[in-house]
């Protein structure tokens, strides 16, 4: 039997992307999510992945999804939740605060928990031995942040949802988190930015996304893990 799909959600741009290609170089069938239309999608189209498009920030839209996804595949190998809204806190207007943490609790929480919920018996269904799923966190889950607050709070509860999944769907399904801090650079990033980036890890460089890359592969590779949160940070903790 072929090999079942892994879904990416937010696999169109970036880190998400990154990890679709390298399962697509693997020869393994991929799933991607988007929110809007744009060349990488096509890209990703041509490379021969799945993609959906998907709005996750409302619960109408992640519903649609999760219906649209049955109806495209019977099984998956493992789920990504990728996707993400990063927005610092706004604390001159109210309504922009509300608004924006309403988004980033549907995008980095409740579509996991509905996907992680609805799309169990997908995961269960391949002739694959175990299945995975796989949260991508961040840093700041774990530490707070004095200026991203909302971000990093829902960021804590996108792991608190994997620890909870894991013990419900073990053994047959294993369930870990990724928590990266300072793999990718972003348009305008200048070289004092970077650098102030750099020495924040002892390790004193910006990977790149082939170090979440390697994460990943490694998750979906080990037999004997889960419920666990695998740091991506350069060594921060120990600085």
């Amino acid at each position: 039997m072929p090999q079942s799909p892994v879904l990416i959600t937010g696999g169109a741009q970036r880190l998400g992307r990154y990890i679709a290609e390298r399962l697509l170089d693997e020869g393994s069938p991929v799933i991607i999510t988007y929110l809007r239309e744009r060349d990488a999608v096509d890209a990703m189209r041509a490379r021969g992945a799945i993609a959906l498009q998907a709005d996750f920030s409302s619960t109408a839209g992640i519903i649609d999804f999760i219906e649209r996804l049955k109806g495209c595949t019977s099984r998956l190998r493992a789920i990504i939740h990728n996707a993400s809204i990063w927005q610092p806190d706004s604390l001159d207007d109210i309504e922009q605060s509300a608004k924006a943490y309403e988004q980033m609790f549907r995008v980095h929480m409740q579509a996991p928990m509905l996907i992680n919920t609805h799309c169990r018996e997908l995961l269960l269904a391949g002739p694959e031995p175990l299945a995975d799923i796989i949260h991508i966190t961040d840093y700041s889950a774990a530490h707070g942040s004095r200026r991203h607050s909302a971000y990093a709070s829902s960021k804590a509860g996108l792991a608190n949802l994997a620890q909870s999944f894991a013990t419900r769907y073990a053994p047959d399904i294993k369930v870990n988190s990724i928590a990266p801090a300072s793999i990718m650079l972003n348009r305008g990033d200048d070289a004092s930015y970077i650098e102030k980036l750099k020495r924040k890890s002892v390790l004193d460089v910006l990977p790149g996304p082939s170090a979440v890359w390697d994460s990943v592969r490694y998750l979906l590779d080990a037999r004997f893990v889960t419920g666990t949160v695998l740091p991506v940070d350069g060594g921060r903790g120990v600085k």
